[in-house]
């Protein structure tokens, strides 16, 4: 079976790019600009690992990442925050996430950190 990957981010270039990515890499991508709804997403989806946008239009990452960590099908679930604006002041990891990954991005770079995070979990 392979690899369940939830991305969410509103920029509908960048998830394509990272499904075409990901996918070629042998994982299930499911990608989605729905931040309201991503814990329902998710728990027909059952991912193996969330990258959220930090500046996602809607809900603020910080709380998406938190309910995720706190949902108790998900809290083990890792989560990767990716952004072109992250701030030096900002402890990222008090929101639960597992790593970060800045834009713009290599794809080998997402693949390793994707790879990393989804093998630690198994």
């Amino acid at each position: 079976m392979l690899n369940r990957i939830l991305v969410l981010d509103d920029n509908q270039d960048l998830l394509n790019i990272v499904e075409e990515t990901l996918s070629y890499e042998n994982y299930q991508v499911l990608v989605t600009s729905d931040s309201h709804n991503l814990i329902e997403i998710a728990k027909i989806f059952r991912p193996d690992l969330f990258i959220l946008d930090y500046k996602v239009t809607g809900m603020k990452s910080e709380e998406i990442c938190r309910q995720i960590k706190w949902h108790p099908q998900f809290g083990r679930i890792p989560v990767i925050l990716s952004s072109a604006y992250f701030h030096k002041d900002i402890n990222y990891v008090t929101m639960g996430c597992d790593d970060l990954i800045a834009q713009p991005f290599g794809l080998d770079e997402l693949v390793g950190k994707v790879s990393n995070l989804v093998s630690a979990g198994a």
